[in-house]
């Protein structure tokens, strides 16, 4: 019953908030659509508590940096944005262009700054859709979301971070902000089932500009997938485990199969 109301109130607050945008696209500026963005997702973390019974919990702000910086995040649900968005301000984030095919989403994300990630067209084009909104938010001094793995991870596994985010951070010249989670623990990828409990998202230790590609990406995922890890333990009640590697569906890598299901 639980899952099925928070269902009901996600599609209810996601059509209630596109269409109080939509007037907001007609403003100058970014601020009143992304007011009304903010207040979505505010809306839909209480959602998750009052109808879901899932605390959100939101750690180590005081770690953020002032200006512009790059936040990698750990991606087990798909309501990991609803947990980051609202804490960070002028933000912009990364994403594919199959949210821009969705009816009255596309003239949202343009509004919004989104970063959207030509995913058709080959590396090239996703290089060059990715350095053009890199250009933009760099000029703008804005904050930028993106998740490294670039797919949902089950609880326990991990997809091999991409070095996309430290071909930004070398364009940018700004700190990269690891986040974790445990998130996937009560929202599970995108199942409709949801699970009662706290789900913490907590703002690591910056990584700032400098470093070699190979060195950037294991001191990320070492900080990432360690935290996660004992967010998921102290949920539990059990010992941190470490992630399991999976494939890459991208790149067609075979190995450790995806699971269809994790424990919580």
């Amino acid at each position: 019953m639980r899952s099925f109301l928070f269902a009901a109130a996600y599609w209810l607050l996601s059509v209630v908030y596109v269409l109080a945008a939509l007037p907001m696209l007609l403003l100058p500026g970014r601020g009143p659509v992304g007011f009304v963005i903010k207040s979505y997702t505010r809306a839909m973390r209480l959602a998750l508590r009052v109808f879901a019974g899932i605390k959100t919990t939101a750690r180590g702000k005081d770690r953020l940096p002032e200006g512009a910086f790059i936040i990698a995040a750990k991606h087990q649900s798909w309501g990991d944005g609803f947990m980051v968005y609202p804490e960070v301000d002028n933000l912009a984030f990364v994403t594919g262009d199959h949210l821009e095919k969705i009816p009255l989403v596309g003239g949202i994300l343009k509004k919004l700054g989104a970063i959207v990630i030509d995913t058709c067209g080959g590396g090239e084009k996703k290089a060059a859709s990715l350095a053009n909104g890199m250009s933009r938010v760099k000029e703008e001094g804005r904050r930028v979301l993106i998740y490294p793995e670039g797919h949902l991870a089950p609880v326990g596994y991990r997809f091999r971070y991409k070095p996309g985010v430290w071909h930004m951070q070398k364009a940018m010249d700004v700190p990269v902000v690891p986040v974790a989670t445990n998130l996937g623990l009560f929202w599970q990828q995108e199942e409709h089932k949801k699970n009662p409990g706290e789900a913490v998202i907590e703002f690591l230790d910056p990584i700032p500009p400098g470093l070699s590609k190979d060195d950037f990406i294991e001191r990320l995922t070492d900080a990432v997938e360690t935290r996660s890890a004992e967010l998921i333990a102290e949920a539990r009640g059990t010992a941190p485990a470490k992630s399991i590697l999976l494939p890459d569906p991208d790149k067609g890598e075979i190995g450790q199969p995806i699971p269809a299901k994790a424990s919580a």
